[in-house]
């Protein structure tokens, strides 16, 4: 390292921002993350013992994987080398594997490469990592905001250890925030600034584990607000609440808390849930998920978990589809709030649903039956000449509009796909068939 380096480097730690400067240095510095990080887990005496082999960590933002990075960075003997996959190319890759390779004939010295958002790597570069990663040339580390199991391929993670960082708990964001406030070295101390209770609780609650957001919040409202009379900066709850717009929603609409999101969403309507169906399409639509997104969801549940007991469910669900995309945001989250809740009040039966998979397996299953000759077409040219819907019964002809008659083809004849439900309307389908057909 030249002067100049030197000098970059020191003026870049005086500057960075807060959240960057308070980033730990020791394993005991670190706040949260215990189910990983305490002293009898395996990740904590992996560090301690300088011991580590290839890991991912995985988890939302502000939660501390690059903290742990930085950590071990400052505890391995090994070489640590770090690269963001945003910016990174093969040329970037080529010369730290390079640089690993003769590290190790050298000096016998191991190479720990940080790979920051590695989820943007795409397959090839991930691939170009597999075998150094596999004869041990670099030990990986990295980082994603996004499920792994989705986003890294399977060859790097079994190879690898996950490790699912937490959002931080309310109390461990306070912690932070305190250390922002008072510290004198890292911190914002210098500036003889004080934080309300008050305003500490906002920030904990605001920023949903997110410990970045709480700390840009304290290093913005240290830096805009005049002092007092008495020469202190007083951070009320109102000064940090103008520091942070909007709360932190953890919600990716390509990530896995998107998923997470509509499948509680939609389970909560299965399971009769309103409230808690209103409060997850809340969290979806503060996030900016899409309504049609939302709409196609509701649809389907309704056709799905509400069926014949309710036929009325999906008509609202379909009209409130249709509301929403001649409305737009803002108004549409109405008409999707009102056939939400409908189709979670709505009694509940999945013999639709149940009936056409098993149909579906039966098909696939078993060879393609013939369809009796009298239920075939009969208007084109030449078909009763072949005997084609020749002694069919046309049911209105009957009482009560029914007939008995062979519909399924004789290789499945008395097979039922259709189990009708009890509750609803769908009890009422089941003693009308019960009536005409004289059976169960």
């Amino acid at each position: 390292m030249d002067l100049f380096d030197y000098m970059r480097e020191s003026s870049q730690e005086k500057e960075s921002p807060l959240a960057s400067r308070l980033r730990p240095t020791t394993l005991d510095e670190i706040v949260g993350q215990e189910h990983i990080l305490g002293k009898d887990k395996l990740l904590y005496r992996a560090i301690r013992a300088d011991k580590l082999s290839s890991i991912i960590l995985y988890g939302p933002p502000g939660t501390g994987k690059t903290t742990i990075a930085r950590v071990i960075a400052h505890t391995t003997k090994a070489a640590f080398t770090q690269i963001n996959a945003t910016v990174a190319g093969k040329k970037d890759m080529e010369q730290v594997v390079s640089d690993a390779k003769d590290r190790a004939g050298m000096y016998g010295k191991k190479t720990i490469l940080f790979v920051d958002e590695i989820h943007r790597f795409n397959k090839g570069q991930q691939d170009y990592l597999l075998p150094f990663v596999e004869d041990g040339t670099v030990i990986l580390i990295g980082a994603t905001t996004e499920n792994p199991y989705f986003e890294v391929n399977s060859a790097l993670i079994s190879r690898s250890i996950i490790f699912e960082l937490k959002p931080l708990a309310p109390g461990d964001v306070r912690t932070l925030i305190h250390r922002a406030v008072y510290d004198t070295e890292k911190g914002m101390g210098a500036y003889n600034a004080d934080i309300t209770e008050e305003a500490e609780d906002f920030l904990a609650d605001i920023s949903n584990g997110d410990a970045r957001l709480a700390l840009n919040a304290v290093e913005l409202g240290v830096l805009t607000t005049e002092p007092g009379d008495d020469g202190k900066i007083c951070l009320t709850r109102e000064v940090v609440s103008e520091c942070v717009q909007k709360r932190v929603t953890l919600y990716d609409k390509n990530g896995d808390n998107h998923y997470d999101t509509i499948s509680a969403f939609i389970k909560s309507m299965r399971g009769s849930d309103p409230d808690a169906a209103v409060y997850y399409l809340a969290r979806m639509l503060y996030a900016g998920e899409e309504p049609a997104f939302v709409a196609r969801r509701i649809i389907i549940c309704a056709a799905e978990d509400v069926g014949n007991a309710d036929p009325q469910a999906l008509s609202v669900a379909t009209s409130a589809a249709l509301a929403a995309e001649r409305l737009g945001m803002p108004e549409a989250r109405i008409p999707l709030a009102q056939a939400a809740i409908y189709v979670a009040c709505a009694p509940k039966s999945n013999s639709a649903y149940a009936a056409i998979n098993e149909a579906m397996d039966w098909v696939a299953g078993h060879k393609t039956e013939p369809i009796p000759p009298y239920l075939q077409d009969a208007h084109y040219r030449g078909a009763k000449d072949l005997g084609h819907g020749l002694d069919y019964k046309y049911a209105h002809d009957y009482k009560d509009h029914y007939v008995d008659q062979q519909y399924l083809p004789d290789g499945v004849a008395g097979h039922r796909f259709y189990r009708p439900g009890v509750l609803g309307y769908e009890h009422e389908m089941n003693d009308y068939l019960k009536k005409i057909k004289g059976g169960s």
